[in-house]
């Protein structure tokens, strides 16, 4: 038990920087299980534990802000629900090395979100039948990612709240706190009745994020994003060429080269 206690801080860094941006943790916990020879399965799943708890926590605050759009933020956090279920299903089948290719993929997504994200803000709400299906769509698909590889999904909730529904990153960013919510329950339900997460674990990460959610949360009333932002670009792009330079050593070794 003693040798896991290093996952609380880890939690609480990953739940800071999770909050702030809207990403939830994982982006954060999960490439270091992974590195740290964790299978896909466990790191996805343990992560989900410490996205759940992020979530609470920055909801809470953020709820005292009056940040959260609710009404939009409980209808994408429903529809994403059918596609975490898929997500833990489909994550039994994961190879660690496809795992890594995806989830570098996936970083390299969340890089240029952050790095975009001021310059994505429209302050023009267009709302069509074409928005609507497309915003189901992309919440089922939100859901798969979240699940699949523990992250929570907010690559994808806030870039839709905010280029597809004209919201700005001040709201965007705490409602997908909430989406998470209901995103990252479903996973840890589905993911548990599988078998794949280690408890003990996801409990120190839990433990670690919650207070480091309620931390992000208020820090991101006053802290300087500049900074942050290109601190947390690079060392996602370095963990994503991490990811693919792993998963290519591997294949080579098992093909013989």
């Amino acid at each position: 038990m003693i040798d896991q206690l290093w996952l609380i801080p880890l939690g609480f860094v990953a739940g800071v920087l999770g909050s702030m941006i809207g990403l939830g943790g994982g982006v954060i916990i999960v490439p270091i299980l992974t590195f740290l020879g964790f299978p896909p399965t466990v790191a996805a799943s343990n992560s989900l534990f410490a996205a759940f708890s992020n979530s609470v926590a920055s909801t809470i605050s953020y709820s005292k802000q009056k940040r959260i759009e609710y009404s939009l933020g409980i209808k994408l956090g429903l529809l994403a629900i059918p596609g975490t279920v898929l997500g833990a299903i489909i994550s039994t089948d994961a190879t660690p090395n496809i795992f890594k290719i995806l989830f570098g993929f996936v970083l390299i997504g969340s890089s240029i979100y952050i790095f975009l994200r001021k310059e994505l803000e429209s302050r023009n709400k267009i709302i069509s039948n074409q928005l609507i299906i497309f915003t189901i769509g992309a919440s089922f698909f939100g859901g798969i990612i979240s699940s699949f590889f523990g992250i929570g999904g907010g690559v994808v909730f806030v870039p839709l709240m905010v280029i597809g529904m004209g919201i700005s990153m001040k709201i965007a960013a705490p409602t997908s706190q909430l989406i998470l919510l209901f995103a990252s329950l479903s996973g840890i339900i589905v993911h548990s009745i599988l078998g794949h997460p280690d408890f003990l674990q996801s409990g120190f990460l839990a433990i670690g994020s919650f207070f480091g959610g309620l931390v992000g949360a208020k820090l991101s009333l006053s802290v300087k994003e500049r900074n942050l932002k290109i601190l947390i670009v690079v060392v996602l792009l370095i963990v994503a060429v991490k990811l693919f330079f792993d998963s290519l050593t591997n294949n080579l070794l098992l093909f013989g080269f």
